[in-house]
């Protein structure tokens, strides 16, 4: 499926409304959206009632500067793994100070894909509070087509993942 500007306002309508419900506010980790997910989140008119600030690390350098990815986590494991995005989603949470936040590492293309690691894998992330402690959550999708559909099918699949939230 192609994701449309319209599409991914729609959701982040909904996940606006989610967050608005459950008076929580979100931060964004990015990599290889390099911003997109944000960007859909603020066309929401509104939007500053429930998101809070967006990270745009996507040099590896980023990563450990302005979310504490640890550099032995991304010499062991790569940008685009279960440990990093995870670790981008908790350091998103905890420096910002909101209360849900999500993170994408991902190959869009068209090269930088490994055997292991194909162009069109996006790792992503999702961190919220529970209580006084936080919990974290990871998946990895593979999708199909050029750079621009695999970085908008990375931001419905962030996007709806804050929905299950």
């Amino acid at each position: 499926m192609s994701y449309t500007d319209e599409d991914l306002l729609r959701l982040a309508v909904k996940v606006g409304q989610h967050l608005l419900a459950g008076e929580r506010r979100i931060a964004t980790a990015e990599s290889c959206t390099g911003g997109f997910i944000g960007k859909v989140l603020t066309d929401v008119p509104g939007s500053s009632q429930w998101f809070e600030t967006g990270y745009v690390t996507y040099g590896n350098g980023a990563k450990t500067t302005l979310l504490g990815v640890l550099p032995a986590e991304l010499e062991a494991h790569g940008a685009v793994s279960e440990p990093v995005v995870k670790a981008m989603a908790i350091g998103a949470l905890e420096r910002s100070g909101a209360d849900v936040a999500v993170a994408v590492s991902g190959i869009a293309g068209p090269g930088g894909g490994t055997p292991g690691k194909p162009v069109g894998s996006v790792w992503f992330g999702w961190a919220w509070k529970h209580g006084r402690s936080v919990r974290a959550q990871a998946r990895l999708k593979v999708f199909k087509g050029d750079r621009d559909a695999v970085r908008r099918k990375a931001v419905s699949n962030a996007l709806t993942g804050v929905l299950e939230l």
